[in-house]
């Protein structure tokens, strides 16, 4: 079974560390979900969000050239438009302010 980017698979969890977890997919294949791609709130420990052998719908984020997967089930969630947060706006500038120290 060829993991392709973009995938959404159902998986189970396998392992739990400080940096994420790590999903059984199809065929023994593992791949990590990060901390960071677990939900869209702050996670302080995996374990509050996941347990072992829990099954979990998760999205392939990536594939390294060594064959190293990256999950997320947080891109598995779709959020109404409404819901994502608004892009800052765009002032143009270099984005740093001028400041003047004449008056030192």
């Amino acid at each position: 079974m060829a993991i392709e980017v973009g995938t959404k698979l159902e998986g189970r969890v396998t392992g739990i560390t400080h940096f994420g977890a790590f999903v059984e997919l199809a065929e023994g294949v593992t791949g990590l979900v990060h901390i960071s791609e677990i939900a869209d709130n702050y996670v302080k420990d995996v374990n509050d969000h996941l347990k072992l052998e829990d099954k979990v719908t998760v999205k392939v984020i990536n594939v390294d050239k060594d064959g190293k997967i990256g999950l997320s089930i947080k891109q598995t969630i779709d959020k109404p438009v409404e819901e994502r947060p608004a892009r800052p706006e765009r002032t143009g500038g270099s984005g740093y302010q001028a400041v003047s120290y004449t008056h030192l």
